[in-house]
């Protein structure tokens, strides 16, 4: 073990402390970072001629549970060609698009990046997840329980009980070890147990007297309610429609009136997916403009981008009815999931094509909005892995928001009518260095409240990346493949003051921790709202209550959030 670290002379973008590019040394002492260390014992990193940021942070992408272990048995062809050997320390490991949990540890790190979120868990099935939490190496990690459909919330927000609604989730949060409350295609997962869907969010939602609209603004106040470090995690209705945008900018300002103070109220995650203008396929376009207008004019909302990779993808989302639609349309291979009482789930591997018009439009979408917000810290990236690509192609999404070059290169490979409908070509922005810092750690560690992540200042946990790239000496623009390398393959990665990657290779293996919260909930409160779950348990499940429950002994290495304010 390291226990004193110091890291000399890099330059060092750290957005929440306000340093841009400055060259800095950072401190470490078990597994801190500190004002200094000296002595005989401390082990000097020479960052000289390098870029030093905090650690990375993945606010999305689908790396454990149910779904992603099915995608991986519905994949066997997404294991050729692309493994982890095996040697002394680390485990072997395959996967393209859906990689096994070792291997989702070890190229997260590769890239310097420290802690990843998984975005969508059934309740039902959260002790397989936090099984494959525990089995991902090194990083940190956290997971979001599905609540949108789930009958407890909707029968609660249907009668108006606002209160015992919010005592359900601070219950379930603590009961299952979960984060922060996701929300899928509201109305749209229990209209799939019918074999229907939803339309929008006035359409009433089936077997309950509520609309999609109450739904999301329910969980909204509840969210608030029990004061939860990051907004509701939603993915609109009419994913993956022509025409859209228009359902996506009216869910975002559904809440828009709860907004209170300088606390975002709502997060709409994998937006290029819902960010489409036209008819048909055939009119298909891009809508980012009219929604990065909306984001640029709305403090309350936050995103990420979900950006197209051209390459091979595994679509999987608890948005059932979607998934059918995708499997009709290309006729491939789907697997369908019903989770009893509370949410659905399907997947269908897909492949996006540089040629094909309606892939083009999706890749120009996420571009543009990512080009057109105007604030980093309201804006994110992500591939929403691997429905639009691999976490794996991060540095490649990093190159086109640094280098207009490089969209350029691209853009002549794409589907012409596609960039000729665009404004892609117009839009001249590149991103600084600050920026991507924003946009893969300090805002993505702001936006999940992690106090510890995402900054290099005194206190911090010692999450460090370190990058062969000196932008004084380098046009980061013109120079983009070299960026591009260098995000992939950090110089060194830093752990919890540990040194776990150096030349993008692995050097030392570590266990990470698992991230929940404890909301407050008064005990006549919780004993009532218990003994409710208790009835319903023996109605509707066809498990026992005892064993839904994710007991502390299933989680080694946890960090329990306490939560001040509640119900």
């Amino acid at each position: 073990m390291v226990a004193k670290l110091l890291i000399k002379n890099g330059f060092v973008y750290d957005p929440l402390n306000g340093v841009d590019g400055e060259v800095m040394d950072i401190a470490i002492e078990n597994g801190k970072i500190v004002e200094d260390v000296s002595g005989s014992d401390v082990k000097v990193i020479d960052a000289s001629g390098m870029v030093v940021m905090p650690g990375g942070v993945d606010i999305h992408s689908h790396i454990a549970g149910s779904k992603v272990n099915s995608g991986r048995a519905l994949r066997p062809e997404d294991h050729y060609g692309d493994y982890e050997p095996r040697r002394p320390g680390f485990r072997s490991g395959v996967g393209y698009t859906v990689p096994s949990t070792f291997t989702i540890g070890y190229r997260y790190v590769k890239m310097g990046y420290t802690t990843v979120f998984e975005p969508a868990t059934p309740m039902l099935k959260q002790k397989h997840t936090i099984e494959e939490l525990n089995d991902i190496p090194i990083l940190d990690k956290a997971s979001f329980p599905l609540v949108g459909d789930c009958w407890f919330v909707l029968e609660y927000l249907e009668e108006g009980k606002l209160k015992e609604c919010a005592a359900y989730i601070a219950w379930l949060l603590k009961a299952i070890k979960g984060y922060a409350l996701k929300i899928v295609n509201p109305g749209g997962l229990e209209a799939w147990g019918w074999g229907r869907n939803v339309e929008g969010l006035d359409d009433q939602i089936p077997g309950f007297s509520l609309t999609p609209r109450e739904l999301v603004r329910g969980l909204c106040r509840v969210n608030k309610m029990l004061n939860l470090p990051h907004p509701i995690h939603v993915h609109a209705n009419r994913l993956g429609r022509p025409g859209n945008y228009t359902t996506l900018i009216e869910t975002m300002d559904c809440v828009r009136d709860l907004y209170e103070g300088d606390k975002p109220v709502i997060y709409l995650t994998h937006c290029q997916f819902n960010s489409y203008t036209g008819e048909s396929w055939i009119d298909l376009g891009s809508g980012a403009a009219e929604v990065a207008d909306y984001v640029n004019k709305h403090p309350h909302v936050l995103i990420d981008i979900g950006q197209v990779i051209f390459s091979e993808a595994t679509t999987m989302t608890a948005d059932g009815p979607f998934q059918f639609q995708l499997h009709l349309l290309t006729d491939n291979k789907w697997i369908n999931a019903d989770v009893e009482a509370e949410s659905t789930a399907g997947i269908v591997p897909f492949r996006f094509r540089r040629k094909n018009y309606v892939h083009a439009v999706q890749w120009i979408t996420g571009l543009e909005l990512a080009l057109s917000i105007k604030d980093p810290w309201r804006m994110f990236l992500t591939t929403d892995h691997p429905n639009a690509g691999p976490f794996t192609e991060y540095p490649r999404v990093i190159a086109w928001l640094i280098s207009r070059r490089a969209r350029e290169a691209t853009i002549k490979r794409v589907n012409g009518r596609a960039i000729r409908r665009s404004i892609l070509e117009s839009l001249d922005r590149e991103y600084s260095l600050y920026e991507i810092a924003v946009i893969t750690r300090a805002g993505t560690a702001k936006a999940l409240g992690l106090e510890s992540k995402g900054h290099l200042g005194v206190g911090a946990d010692a999450d460090v990346a370190v990058y062969d790239i000196n932008p004084r000496e380098l046009d980061i623009s013109r120079d983009y493949r070299r960026v591009r390398r260098a995000f992939r393959r950090a110089a060194y990665t830093i752990k919890a003051g540990e040194i776990v990657c150096v030349n993008g290779e692995l050097v030392k293996n570590m266990e990470g921790s698992i991230y929940w919260v404890k909301p407050s909930i008064s005990s006549d409160l919780e004993e009532s709202v218990v003994s409710d779950i208790r009835r319903k348990f023996r109605e509707y499940y066809t498990v026992e209550f005892e064993n839904y429950l994710v007991g502390e002994e299933y989680l080694p290495r946890s960090v329990a959030i306490e939560v001040e304010g509640g119900v």
